[in-house]
């Protein structure tokens, strides 16, 4: 089994509200920054275009805060493989002192654009997911 790299998140001021703690939809961009980069590398893996997907599902539970200057670590994972989607979980924790600070999880779509339909995921799309599929 291959493992996703990990990302790291440097938190910018302007990511924190009134309170002094990151926002809460800062967490939603830290996981689609690691979710765009994976898919990415599967795109150039592939060597095509054919990775075009879209968001069908999100959620964020929130454990602690996190808050402007500090270096985040997002780790992620595919959970589950369908038909037309896959599921991936994330962590994000405090890079220095590995606290865990928001889980996560999104459902990504293979959707085709021109049609506004999904599509299920060719074998060659679910043979690449299923190198990072984890058991839960």
């Amino acid at each position: 089994m291959k493992t996703i790299p990990d990302i790291e998140i440097y938190v910018r001021y302007c990511e924190t509200d009134a309170s002094g703690h990151v926002n809460n939809t800062s967490y939603y961009l830290y996981m689609e920054e690691a979710r765009t980069k994976f898919l990415q590398h599967m795109s150039k893996q592939v060597g095509n275009q054919d990775w075009k997907f879209i968001l069908a599902s999100t959620k964020c539970d929130y454990l602690a805060q996190a808050y402007a200057h500090e270096t985040l670590t997002v780790t992620s994972k595919i959970t589950r493989i369908g038909t037309k989607s896959f599921s991936m979980e994330h962590e994000i924790k405090n890079a220095e002192t590995g606290k865990l600070i928001a889980k996560g999880e999104g459902v990504i779509v293979h959707y085709n654009f021109k049609l506004q339909r999904s599509e299920p995921l060719t074998p060659e799309m679910r043979s690449i997911l299923e190198q990072y599929l984890v058991a839960v």
